[in-house]
Order: structure tokens, then C-alpha cells, then sequence
């Protein structure tokens, strides 16, 4: 199984570690368009810290990140899984995990990148501020830009088994499955169900989405699943105690899975 995540905006800071090696870092396919990323970042934020935060979308409050991007090159570096905080992150909880759990999160989960691409949470990265709806002066929409390299790497990094893709769709922008592995894709969306007078509405909520997807991940981990279809996806979730409702592909073609998990109530 292969689990497709987000970053957050709020990153740790990389600590007192060694700085980034580019060449260390998994999915090497990606190291050239990495290199051209994270020179574009680094050159923009150490020429004009205005225009900066202007292209990142940032305010004058967050100037500090103008200038932690300009020092990537040697900024120091740790675990992916220990830079990316928020809520998801919190959810997920990577330090607490027991041995097994921990090793099964080492191997299939991946989390997509405005400047990675898309790293493992074993790869060492400096903490940093780019994400994927940026619009680099010489590189465009990073979406667009990443799509080609992604499209090169993902299919083999997916194996054979189950993809669960958690990205939202600036993420999703970056890939998207095709053929044989969308066939084996399953994307999951969370609503929140409510009684309003008398009658159910359903919603989407950002935050409690997100740390409703990392639970999720914890729990599929700490249960030891490895659902290698959509199918059996749904089975171990609904054995987990979760409300699932999944849609199968229609039309033609081959396209992922929609799965719905429904909860009703928010923390």
C-alpha cells in the first residue's frame, strides 16, 4: 500500500542537524527537477524579499520564511515526518507509533511537495515554505511543472498494490493515476453528518477533515492492514469501526475509487 499525503504550511524547524543532500533522497528520478525548484526558491528569496513573499503568498508577519528559503542550501535537515506538523500530522502522531507500525509508515507513506515533489518521511529535508499553487517567475504553476518528472517515477513507486490518496487537489494537480493504477487508487473524502431538523445534512470541513484522514492512516497502521485493492480497503476500514460509503468508477476508462467516511462527530 502506498499512501499519498499532503504537506502542512506549518513546518518544524530542521533542528541542529547535517543540511540537505539532494542525492539522498528518495525517488531519484525527481533530483533534477528538484535541483531547478530549489534554485528558483533560493535565488527569489535571497534577491528581493518583497517580491518574495509576494510570489509565496505570504505577509510581512511571515518575512522570516522569505529568509529561511534563501538558506536551504545549508540549513540543517531532518526526518520529513518530523518537519511536517498540523493537523493531519498531529492526527497521524509518526513518533508514537509502536516498532511495527512505525517501519509499515516508513515504507508506504509519501508526501507530496511544492519543492520535493514528493519525499518519504525517512527523507531528511530542511524545514521551508513553497507550496504547490505557487507560481515560480521561471518555472509557472509548480502543479504544471511537476506533472512531467511525477508522471516519470510515480507509476513504479506505486508497486502493485493499493494507492490511498489523501492529497487535496492542489496536491493531486501534481499526479494523477493513470490506467492500471487508478484502477487500484481509492481517494477518500470526509463528512460530517448532522441532524438538522429532523433531516441528515452532510458537509465537508477542512480541519476535521484532515485530522479525520490522519486517524485513519494511524489506525489502518496500527491494525497492521494491508489492503492491496479498494475493495479490501472498505473492509478493513468498516472493520475498524468506520462509516464508509464507496462509489466504483463508472463510465469508461479506468479511474480510482471514491470513498466517503462519515463521521458525526468533529474533534
Amino acid at each position: 500500500m502506498l499512501v499519498l499525503l499532503p504537506p502542512s504550511e506549518g513546518k518544524a524547524a530542521g533542528g541542529s542537524g547535517a543540511p540537505l543532500e539532494l542525492d539522498s533522497l528518495s525517488l531519484p528520478g525527481l533530483t533534477d527537477a528538484r535541483a531547478t525548484v530549489l534554485a528558483e526558491l533560493v535565488e527569489l528569496c535571497g534577491a528581493d524579499e518583497t517580491k518574495a513573499r509576494e510570489v509565496l503568498g505570504i505577509g510581512e508577519g511571515l518575512r522570516a520564511e522569505v529568509a529561511k528559503n534563501a538558506a536551504l542550501r545549508t540549513a540543517p535537515a531532518r526526518a520529513a515526518g518530523e518537519i511536517y506538523t498540523g493537523v493531519l500530522y498531529d492526527a497521524l502522531d509518526l513518533a508514537g507509533l509502536p516498532a511495527p507500525a512505525r517501519a509499515a509508515a516508513d515504507r508506504s507513506l509519501m508526501v507530496f511537495s511544492g519543492l520535493w515533489g514528493a519525499v518519504r518521511v525517512t527523507d531528511r529535508i530542511p524545514s521551508y515554505r513553497l507550496s504547490m499553487g505557487v507560481k515560480l517567475p521561471a518555472l509557472g504553476a509548480l502543479g504544471a511543472y511537476w506533472r512531467g518528472p511525477m508522471a516519470e517515477v510515480m507509476p513504479e513507486a506505486a508497486g502493485d498494490g493499493l494507492v490511498l490518496d489523501l492529497r487535496s487537489s492542489a496536491y493531486g494537480a501534481a499526479w494523477k493515476p493513470k490506467g492500471e493504477v487508478a484502477g487500484r487508487t481509492a481517494t477518500v473524502r470526509v463528512l460530517h453528518a448532522q441532524i438538522v431538523d429532523g433531516v441528515e445534512k452532510r458537509s465537508v470541513v477542512s480541519h476535521f477533515n484532515k485530522a479525520t484522514k490522519g486517524r485513519l492512516v494511524r489506525d489502518l497502521l496500527l491494525a497492521g492492514a494491508v489492503p492491496r485493492t479498494p475493495e479490501e480497503l472498505v473492509t478493513a476500514l468498516r472493520d475498524l469501526g468506520y462509516l464508509v460509503e464507496a462509489e466504483a468508477p463508472a463510465g469508461r476508462g479506468v479511474k480510482p475509487w471514491s470513498l466517503d467516511v462519515v463521521v458525526s462527530q468533529i474533534h
